[in-house]
């Protein structure tokens, strides 16, 4: 059981001062966060790109990069790469020589993204959406493939024989499918055979436990080996000694974000009762003292299939000291307790 975690690197608007922490200034923060993730023990830390301006990660794998050379044993990723609207060759490259850097450590998330900024920042049409993801992944597991590629679609000048550099030190690359809980996406992942990571951001995470079963499904059908699979969630979350004390702490800014979201994209106002409802022990938030957050993870492990969790901290802006905190006792405290409640419980199903 993989633990980790992953970040917007968000500049919104503090919730008591209003203050504007600057892109540069969190940037360096999420650098602290990661070369603290990697000293605690866990496993992975996920940057996602984004092209707006209460988001500070457009180059996840500069960011990265950035932690790499200060980080012995995690692995990075970005969470996600918008490939829809990405160049799959700088892609490839971006990602090998983060792979260089860490000495084998890099991992692509690919997605669509749920954000279109990207799509007029790079001259795509929004109509386009769908068939730009399928033919840059396509290209994308053909430069994996081999150093010499040929390759020809319909929004992309061809490549005749050309070789795609540097080759990183892993072989294969890892590349995941990032997913909202899309059926096609799902088996799509499942037929190319690659690791799964679902967004469990909100209803009840056991729902996704059909999702899970099509992928494997999927991939069987197509011939590959389950064992050889990986299914991940990304989950918001917050964790601090006390459990009330991470609710009260996590709750301004998650509000912050959900409603600026809201009047973008036509939701209802985001209430405390619908956070507090979302942190029961069947709700989708991962908020609480460490032993609640654990009990969550391991619930969502035995129930769901999910072999790799990530913790998405902070939503919307926070302290520093406060995401440091999380991380520290993610790894120190919750980390552990995971890791030996699911070993256990994994030799008893043998």
């Amino acid at each position: 059981m993989e633990i980790g975690v992953s970040t917007f690197v968000e500049t919104t608007p503090d919730v008591q001062t209003g203050e504007v922490i600057s892109h540069a200034q969190r940037i360096r923060e999420v650098v602290e966060e990661i070369v603290l993730a990697d000293r605690v023990g866990l496993d992975v830390f996920g940057v996602g790109e984004h092209h707006r301006e209460d988001f500070a990660a457009s180059s996840p794998a500069v960011i990265l990069s950035a932690a790499a050379s200060q980080t012995k044993r995690i692995r990075l990723t970005s969470a996600v790469t918008v490939l829809s609207s990405a160049d799959p060759v700088r892609v490839f490259q971006d990602f090998a020589t983060l792979d260089a850097i860490s000495n084998g450590r890099a991992e692509i998330m690919a997605g669509r993204g749920s954000f279109i900024e990207s799509f007029p920042l790079f001259g795509y049409e929004l109509k386009d959406y769908d068939e730009l993801f399928e033919e840059n992944l396509e290209l994308l597991l053909k430069i994996r493939e081999s150093e010499k590629v040929t390759w020809r679609g319909g929004h992309r000048p061809a490549i005749n024989n050309l070789g795609v550099y540097p080759r990183p030190v892993q072989n294969p690359l890892p590349i995941w499918i990032g997913s909202g809980g899309n059926q096609e996406s799902v088996i799509r992942a499942g037929l190319l055979g690659l690791p799964l990571v679902l967004a469990i951001i909100g209803g009840r995470p056991l729902q996704f436990e059909p999702l899970v079963q099509l992928y494997k499904k999927a991939a069987t059908h197509a011939g590959h080996d389950l064992s050889n699979l990986t299914v991940a969630s990304h989950s918001h979350g917050f964790i601090a000694e006390d459990t009330q004390v991470a609710a009260d702490k996590f709750f301004p800014s998650t509000q912050q974000v959900m409603n600026k979201l809201g009047r973008e994209r036509g939701w209802g106002p985001y209430h405390r009762s619908s956070f507090d409802a979302a942190r029961s022990f069947e709700g989708a938030l991962y908020v609480g003292d460490p032993e609640t957050v654990a009990e969550k993870i391991i619930h969502l492990r035995k129930n769901v299939g999910i072999t790799r969790f990530m913790l998405h901290v902070p939503v919307g802006t926070m302290p520093h000291n406060d995401v440091m905190q999380a991380i520290e006792l993610l790894g120190k405290e919750v980390a552990p307790m995971v890791r030996k409640e699911i070993a256990k419980w994994e030799m008893e199903s043998e």
